[in-house]
């Protein structure tokens, strides 16, 4: 199959927020040879490169110069390993949502709690995906990257990808130098339980399954997040932040309901979403985005605004809390480029 290029693609319906972006050359690889022809063809013509997965972390501007590439390898399978371990191939146009229910209609232990999460397989490490206590890190065994200079293919241990809290090196010295291809997950058939946040463990009984938890995860998220497809938004808009003991006894001590979860680190995680409520902001709309009126952590587009429009809003945010509560909110979603 050859590679086709498309000029002046629009991208509008190729970001969850929605925002209007025209793409001057758009690729859609569907295997490792299309990408590095499209590789190859960026090259001879000197564009600038622009990675697109699911398009749910991304803030677009209104036109992306050069070639924009959105990997479509769609296949995943089963690779029995030893014991109850197995070991799952997703290509990285795989959706993870998808990947997570079809895993847990197997049986298998490990994704559950990351059920309904936007997305492609290709940009989950990008950012470390988590929910409900479980961070991709913890199932992930290798991931293959292409690179962006010489198309060249090569795999990647978990340690050499420095995860962190919603980070990775894909957002630092990786940033813009490589694609992800493949993910090799490590999932098992013993049940590994992780209910601790939240009502999960009361939505999903006495014995569950995977795919019960999957299915009570979605339930729970779809109750607080609204359906892009409807409403346009990228999920959480700001990191949950880490704060020193210190600051987190203080804010305590004047708002004891505070919700906080205390790190090995000895950091304490607090909910943006509780801080951005607490501010009155909650449901608040001016021109076409606001704060979403049941989950505050995310931001919503009503439709016909700009990035620029998106990010002053959410600096406007960002800075009712910090004066209020002293806690800086860092955003989720990343300009095209932007480490």
């Amino acid at each position: 199959m050859s590679l086709t290029l498309a000029a002046e693609h629009d991208l509008t319906a190729a970001n969850t927020l929605g925002l209007p972006c025209v793409a001057a050359h758009f690729a859609a690889p569907a295997s490792l040879v299309e990408l590095q022809a499209a590789l190859s063809e960026a090259r001879v013509h000197g564009w600038p490169l622009t990675l697109l997965g699911g398009g749910s972390n991304l803030i677009l501007p209104e036109r992306l110069p050069g070639l924009v590439l959105q990997p479509a390898m769609g296949d995943w399978w089963l690779e029995e390993g030893e014991g109850e371990t197995v070991r799952v191939h997703a290509e990285a146009g795989v959706v993870w949502h998808e990947l997570v229910m079809a895993l847990a209609g197997l049986g298998l232990w490990g994704t559950e709690n990351l059920a309904l999460i936007p997305g492609r397989c290709g940009a989950a490490p990008i950012q470390n995906i988590g929910a409900y206590g479980v961070e991709l890190c913890e199932v992930l065994e290798a991931l293959q990257v292409v690179d962006l200079a010489d198309g060249r293919a090569a795999w990647m241990t978990p340690e050499a990808c420095a995860f962190a809290y919603r980070d990775s090196v894909f957002k630092g010295r990786l940033a813009g130098r490589v694609v992800i291809t493949r993910l090799a997950l490590r999932l098992t058939r013993s049940a590994t339980l992780r209910l601790g946040y939240g009502d999960l463990a009361a939505r999903v009984g006495e014995t569950p399954t995977p795919l019960a938890v999957a299915e009570a995860v979605s339930a729970i998220r779809r109750d607080k997040l609204p359906d892009p497809a409807r409403l346009g938004n990228a999920g959480s808009f700001f990191k949950n932040p880490l704060v020193k003991d210190e600051q987190a006894k203080r804010l305590l001590a004047e708002h004891p309901e505070m919700p906080h979860f205390r790190q090995p680190d000895g950091r304490v995680k607090l909910a943006a979403g509780w801080l951005i409520d607490r501010c009155g902001l909650k449901g608040l709309r001016e021109g076409h985005f606001g704060v979403h009126d049941r989950q505050a952590l995310v931001l919503v587009h009503f439709g016909g605004g700009s990035a620029g429009e998106l990010l002053a809003f959410a600096d406007r945010v960002a800075t009712t809390v910090r004066e209020r509560f002293g806690v800086t909110l860092e955003r989720e979603p990343r300009l095209p480029g932007e480490r």
